[in-house]
C-alpha cells in the first residue's frame, strides 16, 4: 500500500496511544556563509510497537531529524511532544543507538550499558535496580556472560549489541536507530536485524529507524517514509502488508520493493 504525503506522516490505524507527535519541525543551520535547511515542516507520529524506516538519499535530513527528536539538536520551529507532553530536553524513555557504537574503551560491557542510566532527567535507581536492568538488556541482546569484556575484545557486531544494550537498559519507549547496522558486514547485519526483532518483540516501544538499506527497511519497517533533500521532507509512505518477520518473505515483496526503488530514484532527479 502506498500513501503520497504532502503534510502529516502518520499512522493510518490511527491507535489511541501516540508515542510520539511531531507537528511542522523545522531546522536551520550555517554552512560557511550560507543558511541551509536540514528538515522543514515534518510532521510524523510513532505508536507503540510499531518500526517506522525513514529512508532518502544522504543529505535529506534523516539523522538530523532524529537527533531532534532526541534533543541532541534544536529546533527552530515546530513542537515534538513524547508520551503527551513536550519534550525539551533529553528523556530517560528515549534510547538512540549510533552508526558507531561509541563504547568506552576502558570500561567494561557491564560499566558500558549502565552508563546509559546515568542521565540526571532519569529516575534514581537503587542498586538492586539498576543490576536488574542491565542484567535483563544484556539477556534481549544474547550477550549474558560478557558482562566483564572490554570493548577491544568485541567484534563490531557484539559492540554493537552493547550499543543496543545500552539503550534498552532505560526501559525505552521510544528507541531511536541511526543506521546501527551500515558498518557492519552482511552476515553480522543480519544477525543484527534478527536480534532486534527478538529483543523488541513483545514491547511496546516505538522504534524509528534511519537507513539507506531497502532491504533492511522491508524487512524491519512497518512503514517507510522516503525523505527527500534542499530542503528535508517527507515524501510518499509505504505500508508493509506482511507482518514481521520477513526474512524468508522478501520474494514477496518484490512489487513493493521495486515500486520504492523507482521513487528513490526519482527523488535524486533534480
Amino acid at each position: 500500500m502506498t500513501t503520497t504525503i504532502a503534510d502529516p506522516v502518520v499512522n493510518p490505524r490511527s491507535p489511541t496511544d501516540i508515542i510520539l507527535q511531531a507537528r511542522s519541525l523545522t531546522k536551520h543551520y550555517r554552512s560557511g556563509n550560507h543558511n541551509v535547511t536540514a528538515f522543514q515542516d515534518l510532521t510524523l507520529s510513532l505508536h507503540p510497537g510499531e518500526i517506522v524506516c525513514l529512508l532518502g538519499p544522504s543529505g535529506c535530513g534523516k539523522s538530523s531529524l532524529l537527533q531532534a527528536i532526541a534533543c541532541l539538536q534544536s529546533i527552530d520551529a515546530g513542537e515534538i511532544q513524547f508520551l503527551g507532553q513536550p519534550l525539551r530536553q533529553p528523556h530517560p524513555r528515549i534510547g538512540f543507538v549510533f552508526q558507531e557504537p561509541a563504547l568506552l574503551p576502558w570500561q567494561t560491557v557491564w560499566q558500558n550499558v549502565s552508563f546509559g542510566l546515568e542521565l540526571k532527567q532519569g529516575p534514581q535507581l537503587s542498586d538492586s535496580q539498576r543490576r536488574s536492568r542491565i542484567s535483563e538488556a544484556l539477556e534481549r541482546v544474547g550477550l549474558a556472560g560478557s558482562e566483564r569484556a572490554y570493548p577491544r575484545q568485541l567484534s563490531g557486531g557484539m559492540a554493537q549489541r552493547v550499543a543496543l544494550a545500552r539503550a534498552l537498559a532505560r526501559h525505552p519507549h521510544l528507541l531511536l536507530l541511526d543506521e546501527p547496522f551500515a558498518a557492519l558486514d552482511a552476515i553480522h547485519r543480519l544477525e543484527m536485524q534478527k536480534l532486534l526483532l527478538e529483543a523488541i518483540a513483545g514491547q511496546t516501544e516505538a522504534v524509528l529507524m534511519v537507513t539507506h538499506d531497502l532491504d533492511e527497511a522491508l524487512l524491519l519497517g512497518d512503514r517507510v517514509i522516503l525523505m527527500h533533500r534542499n530542503p528535508g521532507r517527507f515524501g510518499q509512505q509505504w505500508i508493509i502488508p506482511q507482518p514481521r518477520p520477513r526474512f524468508h518473505c522478501l520474494t514477496d515483496l518484490s512489487g513493493l520493493r521495486a515500486e520504492i526503488l523507482q521513487a528513490l530514484s526519482d527523488s535524486l532527479t533534480p
